[in-house]
């Protein structure tokens, strides 16, 4: 069945597991071709091997400057575009400002803020070429409110926020559309759940959210028409208190 994402090129950072792992699913299930970015190459293999779909596998540390534009230039070397860039991977970090560890906190804004900002910028001439193409970055409920356990990784998704409302502005007279995508409690790996029965628990109490559920809301906006921009999407858990 013809699909508004049938054939299109896709680069999916974070792709690996939790979101990005349902991200590269649900994209390969419509049509699309796929580059998926991680550090791990065996994990990143068992995703693609998962999809049905064409994939450029790109092992990737979102740490390294030099990566993050290898990442982008090997994905347009092989499809000759990119369509739909998901700028999605992340780390988290909690914890009290007082007893943090500043490494972990540089680490954190490399791969949450400074990969995204470094990967866009490097797609976005072919981008603006092809006078067409969506970018959508997997932000937080933490962008939209500074949670006081974790005001660091919320500090980075406040920087998102801001970025992706300035850049739409930016692009959009080029055919481009830019949106973010800021869930609550996602029940894998980022969050430390693991357990199958523990994650169908913890849904079944409308407590947490699935990968898939967010991968759901991103299929939405990439399939609006071409004069529907989606620029913030917010999912919570049904019984998430925020």
């Amino acid at each position: 069945m013809e699909t508004p994402l049938r054939g299109k090129v896709a680069l999916v950072t974070g792709a690996s597991s939790g979101i990005g792992r349902a991200l590269a699913r649900m994209l390969g299930a419509e049509g699309a071709r796929l580059a998926l970015a991680a550090r791990s190459a065996d994990r990143l293999a068992e995703v693609a091997a998962s999809t049905g779909a064409e994939t450029l596998v790109l092992p990737t540390d979102l740490t390294r400057p030099e990566e993050v534009d290898a990442m982008v230039a090997a994905t347009l070397e092989r499809f000759g575009r990119i369509d739909v860039l998901l700028a999605n991977a992340g780390i988290y970090v909690p914890g009290d400002v007082a007893d943090g560890d500043p490494a972990r906190w540089d680490e954190m804004i490399a791969v949450n803020v400074s990969s995204v900002f470094r990967a866009i910028r490097a797609a976005l001439p072919a981008m603006i070429a092809e006078r067409s193409g969506h970018i959508v970055v997997t932000s937080s409920i933490s962008g939209h409110a500074a949670l006081h356990w974790e005001p660091v990784y919320s500090a980075t998704k406040h920087a998102i926020q801001s970025f992706v409302h300035g850049l739409r502005r930016q692009v959009a007279p080029h055919g481009l559309r830019v949106g973010e995508v800021s869930p609550g409690i996602v029940l894998n790996e980022l969050w430390g759940y693991t357990d199958p029965a523990r994650i169908a628990e913890k849904a079944a109490a409308h407590a947490g959210l699935l990968s898939e559920d967010v991968a759901d809301a991103v299929r939405f906006m990439l399939t609006r028409p071409a004069r529907v921009t989606i620029r913030d999407v917010v999912i919570l858990p049904q019984n998430q208190d925020i």
